[in-house]
């Protein structure tokens, strides 16, 4: 019979749920807005968008589940997930009691980065670093087909590293949710961004906005955006100097800046220990789909 695997992707705005046949072919696809700040709402919900796909397909699937979190080795608890309602809770054993079977669960960008191993834009590498720039900055590092996840389960987690080298531009250093001071996600994410283009000219625009404005010859919103790439060149220059990945994979809203990919290597460049910069920094094959589709490749 032909396998079905289900993959549930639980963000801060939507759950979206797939279904996948064994070769990988899309069967079923739905998203529902997240229950905020409600753990039981969005297990419940998580447990609808199942069984009623179940339901729908008249098969009974695998389940895989992405989360912005992490699983504590220690605890089976969530942690480290800035949907902040599921901290502290035991996610994984109650989706398995309400759904009566094993459910994998892996840290969002884990799921994005093993779905573009398999059959997306990395399909052909060794290694891939897949990064999420969206509302929060993630990363999952996929070895030989392995997503790797660590002693402490936070493998790839570079977003809470500090910003490389920074300079007058970058300071003060900006608080994080986690208590720190100056991680890259609080540079490199969609509001900051935003944030940054506003302290420097008083204007409140979306990143698609300023965008828009710099190919429209905006010298101001030009600036923003070489700031941005700036400091994100230098982010993945430490991540390519300690894994060196044949590819990197940009998901989230902000890898839709189509200059990011003609701009990245250059800035990259000058930070990474190499006399060569052979490193692809490349789009997703599955766009939005990424982190779905590999919550249910959790059981390839």
């Amino acid at each position: 019979m032909n396998k079905l695997r289900i993959g549930v992707d639980v963000g801060g705005t939507k759950i979206e749920v797939i279904a996948l046949d064994s070769a990988g072919n899309e069967r079923l696809r739905r998203r529902v807005a997240t229950p905020q700040n409600d753990y039981m709402a969005t297990l419940m919900t998580v447990g609808g968008l199942v069984e009623a796909t179940e339901l729908e397909l008249g098969q009974r699937g695998t389940i895989g589940v992405g989360i912005p979190g992490a699983e504590s080795l220690a605890s089976g608890l969530i942690k480290n997930a800035n949907s902040t309602c599921l901290i502290g809770k035991p996610l994984r054993r109650d989706l398995q009691a309400l759904l009566q079977r094993e459910v994998r669960l892996a840290n969002d960008a884990n799921c994005f980065a093993l779905s573009e191993a398999i059959d997306g834009a990395g399909q052909d590498a060794d290694i891939i670093f897949g990064v999420i720039l969206g509302t929060g900055v993630g990363g999952g590092i996929v070895v030989n087909g392995q997503v790797l996840t660590g002693a402490n389960a936070i493998a790839g987690e570079w977003g809470h590293n500090s910003l490389p080298l920074p300079d007058k531009s970058d300071l003060p250093l900006p608080p994080c949710y986690c208590g720190r001071l100056g991680c890259i996600e609080t540079y490199l994410c969609g509001p900051a961004l935003s944030r940054d283009h506003r302290q420097s000219t008083g204007d409140q625009l979306d990143p698609a906005e300023i965008d828009r404005r710099a190919m429209a010859g905006d010298a101001a919103c030009e600036a923003t955006l070489q700031r941005y790439e700036n400091r994100l060149g230098r982010a993945l220059a430490s991540i390519i100097n300690i894994l060196d990945p044949q590819i990197i994979v940009l998901g989230g809203g902000l890898s839709k800046l189509e200059r990011l990919y003609r701009n990245l290597p250059t800035c990259c460049g000058p930070h990474v220990f190499s006399d060569v910069f052979y490193n692809k920094i490349v789009p997703p094959i599955h766009g939005d789909s990424s982190g779905v589709r590999g919550a249910a490749w959790l059981w390839n």
